[in-house]
């Protein structure tokens, strides 16, 4: 039911191309409150990123504009956050169908990849994905920010010391993560790693 070893889940950029000491940001759980300052953030450090968004929280007034024309990717992360695996794989597509709907009729762009919430799947969830010609992404490495709220700091440790060629990163459009996100995006580039999209 959930595996980072299954194959079929982006996980690093060398499951679709060279990696080139290149890595990708992730944005779950938005768009948020948030999400501007955050924007504000990756174009002062000419950084793109990829947001899965939950298409209940997309009304026309975030500013969406902002992550398409900034050169951002939108994804799906379903309609409202439910874990797929407690639901039938009807409940499942109607979740990520209407999200994908939902997100292109407001954006006007296609939808091309999603990530479960929780990162919690079953095989009625692949089967869902092959039929709306989604592909699936997780990540290689968590930042756990939604864990740590008090120690902001701890952020870029869980990031920065496990980070390596071709990681997808996990974070979220949170307080603590927006706070950090300058320093995390500074180490990562003293390291040697530069940002790339799907």
């Amino acid at each position: 039911m959930y595996d980072f070893k299954d194959e079929r889940w982006i996980k690093n950029i060398e499951q679709l191309r060279q990696k080139d000491n290149k890595v990708i940001l992730t944005f779950d759980d938005g768009p948020s409150r948030k999400l501007e300052e955050i924007l504000d953030v990756l174009k002062e450090k000419q950084v793109q990123a990829v947001f899965f968004w939950n298409s209940r929280l997309l009304y026309p007034q975030r500013p969406w504009q902002r992550v398409v024309q900034e050169g951002h990717i939108i994804g799906s992360h379903a309609h409202n956050h439910k874990n797929l695996t407690t639901l039938t794989k009807n409940e499942q597509y109607k979740q990520i169908k209407t999200s994908v709907e939902k997100i292109q009729e407001i954006t006007g762009i296609d939808v091309h990849w999603f990530r479960p919430p929780f990162g919690q799947y079953n095989e009625e969830t692949m089967e869902v994905l092959r039929e709306l010609c989604l592909t699936p992404v997780l990540w290689e490495i968590s930042s756990y920010d939604w864990e740590n709220k008090s120690s902001p700091e701890m952020i870029v440790t869980n990031v920065v010391e496990h980070i390596q060629e071709g990681s997808i990163i996990l974070l979220h459009e949170l307080e603590q993560t927006l706070k950090i996100l300058p320093e995390l995006i500074d180490q990562m580039r003293e390291k040697g790693f530069e940002f790339a999209l799907l």
